[in-house]
């Protein structure tokens, strides 16, 4: 099931979201929680996952659980680090705030998985945390020019670590976009979110680094388990066929 939420104010909508979709249940069972906003640069909302919006999952959560949370980012800027980009986005503050650690993915230690299944990434590498905790990923929704949506599945991008997958000097996940498609699937064929928030109060309707924002705003937030059915519905929010979208196909 996805709960799709009217957005009226965040913490209110976050929360009645993660309810709706049975978020307690989910987290039930882990020792330990990850955050996984998209905070690919430094620019605010709604290019990338607003502290305020993380910081109200964080308040939902608590509210079922003690366990240990994490606010992990692996940015894709060829030239900030994510710490850089935490700070400039306000994570720093709101992390002391509510208690939470920050984690940069781009620097966290590895271990390598293989899969022969997967055609574009048969082996690969990924932080040892993306296997110990509870993965609730929090996209924002955003069409964008290589993978034509960015939502829950895309956001895992942040978790392969650019001493492997930088090529050359460009983005530090440039090894995704030669073929993006088969990239993000395989991807989630190792690392997968345990449950999704989507912030769809806004959109942005053409590019995922700029460009027009929806209007009128899309009002929505997504909530549930199954982050392939969520991203078919974010595509549809934003006007794009999703049977037209390779990794959503």
């Amino acid at each position: 099931m996805v709960a799709v939420i009217d957005f009226t104010e965040c913490k209110a909508s976050v929360r009645e979201a993660f309810l709706a979709a049975d978020g307690p249940s989910v987290i039930a069972g882990f020792d330990a929680i990850l955050l996984k906003p998209n905070l690919v640069t430094a620019q605010p909302f709604p290019i990338t996952t607003s502290p305020d919006f993380t910081a109200a999952t964080i308040e939902a959560i608590r509210e079922h659980t003690d366990a240990p949370i994490v606010v992990a980012e692996g940015c894709g800027s060829a030239t900030q680090e994510t710490y850089e980009i935490f700070a400039a986005l306000g994570y720093v503050d709101m992390a002391a705030e509510y208690g939470v650690e920050l984690l940069d993915l781009n620097h966290a230690p590895l271990v390598q998985k293989s899969n022969p299944d997967c055609s574009v990434f048969p082996e690969i590498w990924l932080p040892e945390v993306a296997f110990t905790h509870c993965i609730v990923s929090l996209p924002v929704l955003k069409a964008h020019s290589l993978a034509t949506i960015t939502g829950t599945l895309k956001n895992m991008m942040g978790f392969p670590p650019p001493a492997h997958y930088q090529v050359g000097g460009s983005w530090k996940k440039s090894a995704f976009h030669g073929r993006m498609h088969g990239a993000i699937k395989d991807l989630n064929r190792y690392v997968t979110p345990h449950f999704t928030l989507m912030d769809a109060s806004v959109g942005m309707a053409d590019y995922h680094l700029g460009g027009a924002t929806c209007q009128p705003p899309i009002g929505k937030v997504l909530a549930g388990v199954d982050g392939l059915e969520i991203d078919r519905m974010g595509a549809e929010l934003l006007g794009i066929d999703w049977q037209q979208v390779g990794y959503l196909r």
